[in-house]
């Protein structure tokens, strides 16, 4: 973030990575609006993107760039953002995101530190993405669950972020590779607080529990399990597919909010009806105690 003026500064975030699903527009587009989320998490509002694109050439039809440009594109527009230009390189595996340049009062800037004790967190999206594209990727999702699953990572945090400004946030993040105990435990560190996440809580796409029993883990799951080890304690009740649903990378995930308990209620309301439908509270910030993240 850099300050222009005293009610004005720019916010920039870059993001990309390889392909997730099959079609090229619908990569283009889960891309932009994971790209997007950043700016949308601090309370900003995206202004002008610039694509960023690794691309084999010599491998694939220039129509596969086309669609991928092209869905990026189209999520940028509907974010009311303008695609101002980017860098494209041959490379053997495909790689597209954004850089996002938005606008914000500094005065009004949602951190992801500043959880207070009191607060209860809300999340904005299901988790499970992780699992379900593994599951895609070896051929065993079905198509429901493929479009509940897209839809979720195409839609924008930007519904939610602006019923968010509305009220007296102390803290938000996104929710995206490092999962929810990740991002969760980022937030209370950084506060200095513990968090108590409720694991019967948690919002999860219907077909992940059969997706676990299968073994579509990502490796990205071990990986966040390793980096917590014991900055996180976890309830011996908890099942398993919970346990490895808070580990799970997310893409494209939904906004991790810390607002006071006495605003939780009507939070979850105001973002339902602005049609985030699966806003939930999950859970409590608390004093801090041993552990920055417990799950139960």
């Amino acid at each position: 973030m850099f300050r222009l003026r005293d009610d004005l500064a720019i916010v920039n975030t870059v993001d990309f990575f390889t392909p997730i699903v099959d079609d090229p527009y619908t990569y283009g587009a889960i891309s932009a609006a994971n790209s997007l989320s950043d700016v949308y998490a601090m309370g900003g509002v995206p202004k002008t993107v610039m694509n960023i694109v690794c691309f084999p050439r010599k491998e694939l039809e220039p129509w596969v760039l086309e669609e991928i440009l092209r869905g990026g594109g189209d999520k940028a527009a509907e974010a009311g953002a303008v695609v101002v230009g980017g860098h494209t390189v041959e490379d053997p595996e495909i790689k597209y995101g954004m850089s996002v340049t938005g606008v914000i009062d500094p005065r009004k800037v949602i951190r992801n530190v500043g959880a207070r004790p009191g607060d209860a967190l809300v999340l904005t999206k299901p988790l499970g993405t992780g699992i379900l594209t593994t599951a895609l990727k070896h051929g065993d999702l079905s198509e429901d669950a493929y479009a509940a699953v897209v839809a979720s990572m195409a839609t924008l945090n930007r519904d939610a972020a602006e019923v968010m400004r509305e009220f007296p946030v102390g803290a938000a993040t996104d929710v995206t590779g490092f999962g929810l105990l990740g991002h969760g435990f980022e937030m209370a560190s950084g506060s200095g607080v513990t968090i108590r996440i409720e694991a019967a809580a948690l919002p999860v796409f219907p077909d992940v529990p059969a997706q676990v029993a299968a073994g579509h883990l990502t490796g990205g799951c071990r990986r966040n399990q390793s980096y917590l080890g014991e900055r996180v304690i976890i309830a011996d009740a908890v099942s398993r597919v919970l346990r490895e649903l808070a580990f799970d990378p997310q893409t494209s995930g939904g906004l991790l909010i810390a607002v006071p308990a006495s605003e939780a209620d009507r939070l979850v309301d105001r973002l339902r009806s602005a049609g985030v439908v699966f806003a939930c509270r999950i859970g409590t910030v608390e004093r801090r105690g041993a552990h920055d993240i417990e799950l139960h």
